[in-house]
């Protein structure tokens, strides 16, 4: 496996596993040991970023990567997430954010017996807190890593002057935001930024949530818990009118003897040296098949190829609720 570094100093596998998927979000979580299997399986075909977050769950994610990584728990990097208003003892969603100082260091506490481990590597802030100075956020997490609690300080869906400001205080290491061909938003300010401050790039959902996987189309039916039913970009008419874009995914595998999935994180891992995407699943074979995307050259004329054709496609849909869109770029 490739590897990476985030930041200054934190090498990862140039792909990682993002272990959401395997508790919440896209239906009925996983058979918990069936998924244990899978994250050792990733380990030993050379994945060593590993993605988690209380608020997935809550809190059953974490145990289950806590669990699966315990006995190999020197050899991985375990990124996890603070910062939703969450009952630390019920798991009870209250809405909204909470990254007060005092709640940070809660939620560390109760991480890192969830993942049983002495410290995390990567703490994210999950989603800005309007209500909290992100100073007192960054000042909150250097006192956990002047502690060992904490390794490295990231950052999940902020917007460029808040990265900025938490970086003045604690070194930023990582950001994580969605990108892919579905969803390029990140390069207008995002990517400059990252670039500028020497600070790596996590991109979440790299595959557009499935989609660029050419496994959906507008009559795939989701399960009922699935979050993609109340995604304007996954409509039936959106799916259908964005369908021209896995048709281009698809035409650019052909020709390099790839899959759709491996050409899109493919492309992906071309934009920058410092990415690191996290692809999710809950199956051994479509593991196995992300991963082949480290061996896919994509040649200057190729990506040049997919910019221009990619730039006579409208996408059709947000690429989140209208609620979700306003925690993020802040």
């Amino acid at each position: 496996m490739q590897k990476r570094k985030l930041g200054n100093d934190l090498e990862v596998s140039a792909l990682g596993l993002g272990c959401m998927g395997m508790s919440s979000a896209y239906g009925p979580a996983a058979d918990s040991g069936e998924m244990i299997k899978l994250i050792r399986s990733a380990h030993d075909l050379g994945i060593t970023l590993f993605d988690t977050a209380e608020a997935y769950g809550p809190f059953a994610n974490e145990a289950l990567v806590g669990e699966a990584l315990q006995p190999i728990r020197e050899k991985v990097v375990i990124a996890t997430k603070f910062g939703f208003d969450i009952d630390l003892e019920t798991g009870e969603r209250r809405g909204g954010t909470n990254s007060r100082p005092e709640h940070i260091r809660r939620v560390a506490e109760a991480s890192l017996k969830r993942l049983r481990t002495d410290h995390i590597d990567l703490f994210y802030q999950h989603r800005v807190d309007p209500e909290v100075p992100i100073e007192d956020v960054a000042g909150a997490v250097m006192e956990l890593i002047a502690e060992g609690k904490v390794k490295h300080f990231g950052l999940s869906e902020a917007g460029v002057w808040t990265i900025r400001r938490a970086h003045a205080i604690q070194s930023v290491t990582a950001v994580q935001s969605e990108y892919s061909l579905f969803w390029r938003g990140p390069e207008a300010e995002l990517l400059p930024t990252l670039a500028e401050l020497g600070i790596g790039f996590v991109p979440f959902s790299p595959l557009g949530a499935g989609f660029l996987t050419g496994k959906i189309d507008e009559n795939t039916k989701f399960d009922a818990s699935d979050f993609r039913n109340l995604v304007p970009r996954f409509s039936p008419e959106a799916r259908k009118a964005n369908m021209a874009l896995v048709g281009l995914v698809k035409k650019v595998a052909e020709r390099k003897a790839a899959t759709p999935a491996q050409v899109a994180l493919a492309w992906l891992l071309a934009q920058k040296p410092w990415i690191a995407p996290i692809p999710g699943t809950t199956k051994l074979h479509r593991l196995e098949e992300n991963l082949g995307a480290v061996n896919v050259v994509m040649t200057e004329a190729d990506l040049k190829q997919i910019d221009e054709a990619a730039a006579s496609l409208k996408l059709e849909g947000a690429r989140l609720p209208e609620a979700a869109l306003k925690m993020t770029g802040r």
